[in-house]
C-alpha cells in the first residue's frame, strides 16, 4: 500500500535556505512547490535537484507581499496538487542601511514580502488546511529577539514572524494545524558570504559550537517539525544558531 502524497509549498526557494529546506523535504519523501519572485533560473535548478531525487515538483511564481498573486498561486497549488500539508514561509528581504538613512520605499519592501508576505501566506494555506489539519512553519532570524544595527527593516519584520506565529498558533490550533516558526543564527549562504570575505571565519570563533551553521542545519529542523513526531509542537521559535544568541556579552577571560 503506497503512502499518502504529502505536498509542501516554500516560499523563496529559487536559492540558499528556501532551496535547502526543499531538498531535504524531498528526501523525506514530500512532494514540493517551489516558489520565487525574481529568479526563475534558480528555481529550477532548485526544481531539478528536488526532481532528481525523486520527488514531484513544480515551479510557481509569485510576489508574496501581493494579495492577488498570493491567491493566484494558492490557486494554482489547489489545481495541480488538490491538497497542501505543509507551509514553508521562507520568502524575505532586506536592506543594509542606518536607520536614518533607510528610505520609505525600502522599509515598505521589507516589511511587505517578509512579514507581510508571512501573513497571506499562512492565512490562504489555513484555509486550505483547515479540516484537514497540517503545519505552517515560518523562518525567523537571530533578529527575532536581537537588535542588528543596519537591519532596522529586518528586526522589525522578524520580530513581527515571531508574534505572529503565536498567535497564528493560537487561533489555528482548534483547526488541527500546527504553527512554528525556525530562526536560524549564523549560517553559510549565497547571501551572508557577500556580508564578510570570510563569513566562517568572522561569525564561528563567536558562536559556542565554534562553526557557522549550514543549510542541511535548517533544513534538517524545518522537515522534524512537519513530521509525526512533532505533532504536540506548536507556537514555538527554535533557534538553530549554535548557541549564538544564548550567550550574553561576557568581559571576562
Amino acid at each position: 500500500m503506497s503512502s499518502p502524497t504529502r505536498v509542501a509549498l516554500v516560499t523563496g526557494a529559487s536559492k540558499g535556505i528556501g532551496r535547502g529546506i526543499a531538498l531535504q523535504l524531498a528526501r523525506e519523501g514530500w512532494d514540493v512547490f517551489v516558489n520565487y519572485h525574481h529568479d526563475l533560473a534558480g528555481a529550477e535548478q532548485t526544481a531539478e535537484r528536488v526532481r532528481h531525487l525523486g520527488a514531484r515538483c513544480w515551479i510557481i511564481q509569485a510576489d508574496v507581499g501581493y494579495g492577488d498573486q498570493v491567491r493566484a498561486m494558492f490557486d494554482s497549488v489547489t489545481r495541480q496538487a488538490g491538497s497542501l500539508q505543509l507551509l514553508v514561509n521562507n520568502a524575505a528581504v532586506q536592506t543594509w542601511c542606518p536607520l536614518l538613512e533607510l528610505a520609505e520605499e525600502d522599509w515598505d519592501r521589507t516589511l511587505r514580502t517578509t512579514l507581510k508576505g508571512t501573513f497571506l501566506c499562512t492565512q490562504q494555506a489555513a484555509r486550505l488546511m483547515q479540516g484537514q489539519g497540517g503545519v505552517i512553519v515560518n523562518i525567523g532570524s537571530g533578529s527575532n529577539s536581537r537588535p542588528f544595527p543596519k537591519l532596522s527593516d529586518y528586526c522589525a519584520a522578524k520580530g513581527g514572524i515571531d508574534n505572529l506565529t503565536r498567535v497564528a498558533a493560537v487561533e489555528l490550533g482548534p483547526l488541527g494545524i500546527r504553527v512554528n516558526c525556525v530562526a536560524p543564527g549564523a549560517i553559510e549562504i549565497e547571501r551572508t558570504k557577500q556580508e564578510s570575505p570570510n563569513y566562517a571565519g568572522t561569525w564561528g570563533p563567536l558562536t559556542p559550537l565554534r562553526r557557522v551553521g549550514q543549510v542541511e542545519d535548517v533544513a534538517s529542523v524545518v522537515a522534524f517539525l512537519a513530521r509525526p513526531e512533532a505533532e504536540f509542537i506548536t507556537g514555538q521559535t527554535i533557534y538553530v544558531d549554535g548557541g549564538l544568541f544564548t550567550q550574553a556579552p561576557w568581559p571576562y577571560e
